[in-house]
């Protein structure tokens, strides 16, 4: 099929002119390709991880060792997704070369996107190692920048209430 860039063509989910590098407080959910339940399941409103959940859970709570910028805030790793408050706290040390992610052909990405991309690539790369998924994520990540204190007091409590409404989530998959 030839390319047409009016169906081809996917729309950017992220603000125009925004800098996602720039310190404050990121809401991220990031889904399983096809919303499949593979990171464990609930009970009694309790998610019990299974290995690959816990995998997730070690790799996002490495972002900080490869980012000294990010400081991470509640979140909660459902059947088919992860929420997660992510804040940049400082950015003055951007692009010095002792950076771990710098490289000559790059420079050095700090951006949500960037950390989003790591984190995935972490995840999926031990799931093709140790289980029969091929394909862990969706394209893509969801994001909201949260720009005051009532609207993260409101995301932490969704993000502790997350398995207790679990089938009551837009990402349930019974």
């Amino acid at each position: 099929m030839k390319f047409n860039p009016d169906i081809h063509h996917r729309k950017s989910l992220r603000l125009k002119h925004y800098d996602y590098r720039q310190n404050g407080l990121y809401f991220i959910t990031i889904c399983c390709k096809d919303r499949q339940c593979l990171f464990g399941n609930i009970v009694a409103n309790e998610m019990n991880l299974n290995n690959l959940g816990e995998m997730v859970r070690e790799c996002w709570l490495k972002i900080p060792n490869y980012y000294s910028q990010v400081n991470l805030h509640q979140f909660v790793i459902m059947p088919n997704h992860i929420h997660g408050i992510i804040e940049i706290a400082s950015n003055e040390n951007w692009g010095e070369c002792n950076s771990p992610l710098h490289n000559k052909f790059n420079g050095t990405s700090q951006t949500i996107g960037a950390m989003i991309r790591g984190f995935k690539a972490g995840v999926t790369s031990w799931a093709r190692k140790n289980t029969e998924y091929y394909d862990v994520w969706q394209r893509n990540y969801y994001e909201h920048i949260i720009r005051n204190e009532k609207s993260y007091n409101e995301i932490v409590e969704y993000v502790c209430n997350n398995p207790i409404m679990w089938k009551k989530d837009r990402f349930y998959n019974s």
